[in-house]
């Protein structure tokens, strides 16, 4: 297979592998702040905290799916960005130090996902090509 070939195939099918794994990783956070699992404890209702939390499962969700997903990533990339920027940048100069360096992946991941969409395997892609 010619390596345009195999980069035309392949691509579209490893941007949806990414998306939905980034998304399930991320989901767990929010299951953690929402519902307490896996051990976790709820933040107070409305907190930054907490909605944050409502993000990252929700958001988290709709990624796997692929529905919204160029919106939903530009939301989630600011989202990671803010608690870099917030909760992990305070502590330390440095990422590896101050805990924020998924905080840091997240961000750019999902900024990716906003240019690149949900690649082939995707509801949004799924009902572009139903129309």
């Amino acid at each position: 297979m010619h390596t345009s070939t195999l980069e035309a195939v392949w691509s579209p099918r490893l941007l949806s592998v990414l998306r939905i794994v980034a998304a399930l990783i991320f989901m767990a956070h929010g299951t953690q702040k929402i519902l307490g699992f896996p051990a976790g404890s709820s933040p107070a209702m409305f907190s930054l905290s907490w909605i944050a939390g409502v993000l990252e499962l929700f958001g988290g969700a709709l990624l796997v799916l692929g529905v919204f997903v160029r919106p939903v990533a530009f939301v989630l990339s600011g989202l990671m960005a803010c608690a870099y920027w917030i909760a992990h940048a305070p502590k330390s100069f440095f990422p590896v130090l101050n805990g924020g360096d998924a905080a840091i992946l997240y961000c750019f991941v999902f900024l990716y996902f906003v240019a690149a969409g949900g690649g082939v395997w995707s509801l949004d892609n799924l009902l572009r090509k139903n129309r």
